[in-house]
């Protein structure tokens, strides 16, 4: 079964502390029952957790859906945001992690790549250099969410055309974000192999997107 990797580049600053951060981690468990839930998602998606703030973690290396576990989640008490770090270290991963066709053997699908953060990239010219290495690796779709007030949903535009904001940083917010991340998922699972369109399920109302 060729695999639908799916890539989530988190956050974890720590502006990030309490509230949201559990909140966050209550969103993947939500999420990750939700695939399970879904026999095609169960055959072909697979999960990896990668985050950031001064250091970045593979957390969670490509692994199915069905034995991935929601691993802790501990923001520092300060520093600054490497997302630029962040997105090259992704791009390092999927080199390493996702199957390549050849003559002999179908590749996995094209990754999606998954970005929240509740701020801006510290690491400016690491950024800017990662947007090239993001577009070469020809993901099936990025999504990007600026969390929050001080999330800068502007910088992410420069990555990619799906960027979504989330006004408010409680359970409720971050459940619904990723219970879109769990549908846009499952979608893109079932239609694999049928379309070479990234479809997209309408967002929910705390999840709203920057046109």
């Amino acid at each position: 079964m060729r695999r639908l990797p799916v890539y989530l580049l988190l956050d974890t600053s720590g502006s990030m502390r309490g509230e949201p951060i559990e909140s966050v981690r209550a969103g993947l468990r939500a999420m990750v029952d939700s695939l399970r839930q879904d026999p095609l998602a169960l055959d072909s998606v697979h999960l990896s957790i990668i985050t950031f703030y001064a250091y970045v973690k593979v957390l969670v290396p490509l692994t199915p859906v069905e034995q991935f576990l929601v691993p802790e989640l501990v923001p520092p008490d300060s520093g600054p945001t490497h997302l630029g770090r962040a997105l090259k270290d992704v791009c390092r991963q999927v080199d390493r992690e996702v199957q390549k066709s050849n003559a002999s053997v179908k590749g996995d699908w094209r990754p999606i790549l998954f970005i929240m953060t509740d701020g801006a990239a510290s690491d400016k010219q690491a950024f800017e250099e990662a947007i090239e290495e993001v577009r070469r690796r020809k993901f099936g779709v990025v999504i990007a969410c600026a969390a929050g007030a001080k999330a800068k949903p502007d910088e992410l535009r420069r990555l990619t055309d799906r960027v979504y904001t989330l006004e408010t940083m409680d359970s409720t917010s971050f459940e619904s974000l990723f219970r879109w991340v769990s549908s846009s998922i499952e979608v893109n699972s079932s239609s694999i192999g049928v379309t070479s369109e990234v479809i997209l399920p309408p967002p929910p109302v705390d999840v709203n997107p920057v046109l």
